[in-house]
């Protein structure tokens, strides 16, 4: 068996040491996140699901990453005071990690090596090449706001490409079906 997701050391966008075992029993959705994306405003979207879903057990965790062109160039400080000013987000936000390559986090090593293929490939991949870009291949991350949903118990049980979005309903049916269990 691989390594919890729990039981992975992380840190706080404050800086501090910590893993996810705090949010054992609950649902969670883990998203790599860039303030400096095409994909930004799905934070909005984001926020409004943690809103709408937090009571029922939700929780969406973000990890700032700068591995796509380096749209996250901020400081932690930097990107916590965007994501507040400019979304009001408050869920959780952890330290930025990268989330691909050799020097990829064990996090994202933990939930690639999971969940390999992603749900909802959609035009975005066509965008990246449109714009002279080589895509990542699964199982790596393929950009910024790709979505892992993981259940009560720790297991990765769904990954979303990037496109799809906070209020899409194949994200939404499988959230609702692991907060209902």
């Amino acid at each position: 068996m691989s390594t919890s997701v729990y039981d992975i050391p992380v840190k706080t966008i404050q800086g501090t040491d910590t893993t996810l075992n705090q949010y054992q029993g609950k649902v969670l959705l883990l998203v790599n996140v860039a303030s400096k994306c095409g994909l930004t405003p799905q934070y909005e979207g984001l926020q409004k699901l943690y809103d709408d879903k937090k009571a029922e057990g939700l929780e969406i965790l973000g990890f700032p990453s700068n591995d796509f062109l380096e749209q996250e160039p901020g400081s932690e400080k930097e990107i916590q005071e965007f994501c507040s000013l400019n979304y009001q987000v408050d869920f959780p936000l952890f330290a930025k990690i990268p989330v691909v390559g050799e020097a990829k986090h064990p996090l994202y090593a933990t939930l690639t090596q999971a969940m390999p293929e992603r749900i909802g490939e959609g035009p975005w991949w066509k965008d990246l090449v449109d714009y002279g870009l080589t895509p990542n291949e699964p199982p790596e991350v393929l950009w910024n706001f790709e979505k892992f949903l993981v259940n009560k118990q720790g297991e990765v049980v769904a990954r979303f490409a990037p496109d799809i979005t906070a209020d899409d309903s194949r994200l939404l049916d499988a959230i609702n079906a692991e907060l209902a269990k």
